[in-house]
């Protein structure tokens, strides 16, 4: 009778081990779906701010050329020149999020600054 019972708690042991393993398996499988989710949503959150950065240093530039144009009575070139500077700000505000351009130094943080008295 005590084979019986130490045979059936072994039994037991063994089963217990193997669905536990299946739920470490699976744990680390699902651990590893939500680091590629983060991993995307994080990219779909720069792509985002990127593209509104660049939309609205266009627009910004096209709103005041066409104000200059419309009270100083340039013609089209104060509509033309801000958009195009508009554009400039834009692409340059793209290659400062993706770090291709380093942001001046005085705009960084505190660190970039020289020390205070």
């Amino acid at each position: 009778m005590t084979g019986d019972r130490d045979e059936s708690l072994e039994q037991r042991r063994k089963r217990l081990a193997a669905e536990l393993a299946e739920v470490d398996a699976d744990e680390a499988a699902e651990a590893k779906r939500d680091a590629q989710s983060e991993e995307s949503r994080r990219g779909m959150a720069l792509g985002l701010k990127i593209s509104s950065e660049f939309i609205a240093a266009i627009a910004v530039g096209a709103m005041l050329g066409y104000l200059l144009d419309r009270f100083a009575g340039t013609g089209p070139w104060g509509l033309v020149i801000l958009l195009l500077l508009g554009f400039a700000a834009g692409v340059l505000n793209v290659m400062r999020a993706v770090g291709v351009v380093a942001t001046p130094p005085g705009l960084g943080s505190k660190q970039d600054k020289g020390p205070t008295r």
